[in-house]
């Protein structure tokens, strides 16, 4: 295997982990481990004010990362395991839904979903961290 060779397998989820568009766990061999600082935003990638809009923050919190990852020879798909931090549970589902719309393929990365009191700047609603794996 050389340095630009990797393999990702993930694990079977149950129905319900399914369900909620994540894997129960991804085996990674070779490789580059990307690790992802948290992204949030309040405009989206044009710079349009989205302040208290879960979907756009969430949209583009993912774009974020799909553009960093690209910086580095990557891809969204490449998300091994992602932890995101909502400030209001009822947003959750939307989430899935996003998640599952973004991984249609039904590789979905691991995941964990926490609710936090608040963000560190008015009008933020969702931070997302991540790990990828890249080429």
């Amino acid at each position: 295997m050389t340095t630009s060779d990797r393999e990702i397998s993930h694990l079977e989820g149950t129905p319900f982990q399914k369900s909620r568009a994540f894997s129960p766990a991804i085996v990674t061999r070779g490789g580059r481990t990307v690790w992802l600082a948290g992204q949030t935003t309040t405009t989206d990638l044009d710079g349009k004010p989205i302040p208290h809009d879960f979907e756009a923050q969430a949209r583009t919190c993912f774009a974020l990362i799909g553009r960093t990852l690209e910086r580095v020879g990557g891809k969204l798909s490449d998300l091994v395991t992602m932890t995101v931090f909502i400030n209001d549970p009822r947003h959750g589902d939307q989430f899935v839904k996003l998640r599952q719309e973004l991984f249609s393929d039904g590789k979905f990365p691991c995941s964990a979903l926490l609710t936090v009191s608040n963000f560190a700047h008015p009008g933020i609603l969702i931070e997302i961290q991540g790990i990828a794996v890249v080429p």
